[in-house]
């Protein structure tokens, strides 16, 4: 019996509620299925916030389809789909979108563990569900499921697609026509997502429409570097371009330019300012900063850097409680912080506008993560308002972490695609004239081979790059500079890098903080890494009714105030200098606690 994508006539070319690339879309899916229907698997490629879920709702009424199969990489993605097929939600896309009115709606089930039963799916013109639903050699459903259960199936952020998982459902349903949607037609490993590129919606496009941020780029770019050469011990001093090249051989090279305290600074002080001239341009407060980070000790290290400046900063991390993630993700979805730190736990699927600076202090090998964390800072606030001050994105990286080494991956782009990263993140040298220089020796022999130290940094200067070149408005300002006899010096000179002040008492109370989420983050670590139940209590001898986790925590905090000399309880009290101590003594007095206990 033909479904509701066969039998109903959606509301698609006239309706002005839909964007410019779900209508091109639809009609490029429907043309191809009907003039090249040999040609099974299509992909969409569309930037983040153009309309990707209400498109995928779309999709199945181009196709003609009998009953679709949607599948998601992850649960939350899959929840967001199924509600917008959901007819008891009002915000419904076919409903908030009026594609059909006062019609039938397709019947939408989701595949959630022993929830669902066959009937269900039968009985649905679309199944939502994530991958994870259908793995296995023995998957229930796909044993359960005849071969022709699905004529369509709808993979969502497509990049992840060509690993095995996804390949199995391929040939679960060999007669089903596949789509692919993705924002990026590379996978994090470089493989390029399957399917013949039918569409693709250019971000520059995007831009002008206004349903995305208008990006730049700001760029912490030093004209020299110094460091020793391990084969004879000289001291060599190399331009940016041998910087560059550094970069993409040695990777102790990049993450020590990421991870040293006088890199890590001036970004966190551009992005700061970034954020700043946000918020004053808009008169909104609510923007904030999105920092990538390397792992959880970094995490810890770039929020004291921000709080120790005076911003309500924490980090999600996957190491860490749900619970505790789920708090801090509250706070920023309440705009009770300023940044968020994460380590590519921010990703597909998460939708927060106010977030606007991107400040990279991670190093990304390949182009598709990189994207998806720019992603994050691109949705508009102000829908199809190209020119509000609200939706403006600032990146923040620094020439050393190399992400200029990627633009590889956009071999399949559309050139003008490649014209606007290009412009955001410029490949050629930058002219820094009089910019100082950084120094680098290496660490000593015992330490990891190749491993750098960042020693110093000063007077680096900043550049902005806006992302269209041909805006009038810029020409004119320049015309104008230009007649008030005001130089190029004279703007290297305004963009000159100025550290973000703070004082002695936030250092440290952010330095306080960050030990304290330090030891609790190592004391779960070792825990795990040693297969002992934070929870339970194999490690209370005493039998006090104490958990693992907080016997060890104990002991780790007992020999820090061993270390220092002060009464346990009066870690409020430690001075600066004292916390910097520990800091540096951290290792192995978390060595000595656990050797006592475990």
């Amino acid at each position: 019996m033909a479904g509701v994508f066969q039998n109903v006539e959606p509301n698609i070319h006239g309706n002005p509620q839909l964007r410019i690339p779900q209508k091109e879309a639809y009609g490029k899916i429907f043309e191809h299925y009907t003039s090249r229907p040999e040609i099974r698997e299509t992909s969409i490629i569309l930037p983040v916030g153009c309309g990707k879920s209400g498109l995928i709702t779309l999709t199945p009424f181009a196709v003609n389809s009998r009953r679709t199969l949607v599948i998601a990489p992850g649960v939350n993605i899959a929840s967001q789909l199924y509600k917008d097929f959901d007819p008891t939600k009002e915000d419904m896309f076919y409903i908030k979108c009026r594609v059909l009115e006062g019609q039938v709606y397709p019947e939408p089930a989701e595949i959630r563990g022993i929830t669902t039963n066959i009937s269900d799916l039968e009985e649905a013109d679309v199944v939502i569900t994530n991958i994870q639903q259908l793995q296995g050699n023995n998957n229930r459903w796909l044993r359960s499921l005849g071969s022709d259960f699905f004529d369509l199936i709808l993979f969502d952020e497509a990049h992840h697609n060509v690993a095995e998982s996804w390949n199995i459902l391929r040939e679960a349903f060999p007669e089903a026509k596949i789509v692919n949607y993705s924002a990026t037609p590379r996978r994090s490993d470089g493989q390029l997502m399957s399917g013949e590129i039918i569409y693709s919606f250019p971000i520059v496009r995007a831009i002008e429409e206004g349903y995305v941020k208008k990006l730049k780029a700001v760029v912490l770019n030093p004209q020299t570097l110094k460091y020793v050469r391990r084969e004879d011990n000289r001291e060599v001093e190399v331009d940016l371009e041998e910087v560059r090249r550094l970069g993409e051989e040695d990777a102790d090279f990049r993450r020590s330019i990421v991870t040293s305290e006088e890199t890590l600074f001036t970004i966190v002080d551009a992005s700061i300012r970034a954020l700043n001239k946000i918020r004053r341009d808009s008169q909104n407060p609510r923007h904030k900063i999105i920092a990538s980070a390397l792992n959880y000790q970094h995490c810890i290290q770039v929020v004291e850097a921000y709080r120790a400046r005076g911003l309500r900063a924490d980090y999600v991390h996957s190491l860490q409680d749900g619970r505790e993630n789920a708090r801090v993700l509250d706070q920023l979805k309440n705009h009770q912080l300023d940044a968020i730190v994460q380590v590519r736990k921010l990703g597909e699927g998460f939708d927060h506008p106010h977030l606007s600076v991107a400040a990279v202090f991670s190093v990304f090998r390949e182009l598709s993560p990189f994207v998806q964390f720019v992603g994050r800072i691109m949705r508009a606030i102000d829908q199809n308002a190209p020119e509000s001050s609200n939706n403006q994105g600032t990146v923040v990286f620094h020439a050393g972490s190399n992400i200029a080494r990627l633009w590889s991956d956009f071999q399949e782009y559309s050139q003008a695609d490649r014209e606007f990263f290009d412009q955001l993140l410029p490949m050629e040298s930058l002219d820094f004239g009089d910019a100082t220089e950084i120094e680098i020796i290496p660490k000593s022999r015992e330490r990891k081979a190749n491993q750098v130290e960042i020693k110093g940094q000063g007077g680096l200067l900043v550049e902005e790059i806006p992302l269209i070149l041909e805006d009038t408005e810029v020409q004119k300002a320049i015309q104008l500079l230009q007649e008030k006899g005001v130089t190029l010096d004279d703007l290297r000179t305004a963009y000159e890098h100025k550290p973000v002040p703070t004082t002695k008492q936030k250092q440290r109370q952010a330095s306080r903080q960050a030990l304290d989420e330090l030891v609790r983050n190592e004391t779960g670590f070792i825990l795990r890494q040693q297969g002992i139940n934070p929870q339970g209590r194999e490690l209370d001898k005493r039998h006090l009714g104490k958990t693992n986790f907080v016997i060890l925590k104990s002991a780790i905090d007992r020999k820090i105030s061993e270390f220092i000399g002060k009464k346990p309880g009066s870690r409020n009290e430690l001075s600066l200098q004292e916390l910097q101590m520990i800091r540096q003594n951290l290792k192995q007095i978390i060595e000595d606690a656990s050797s006592e206990v475990l």
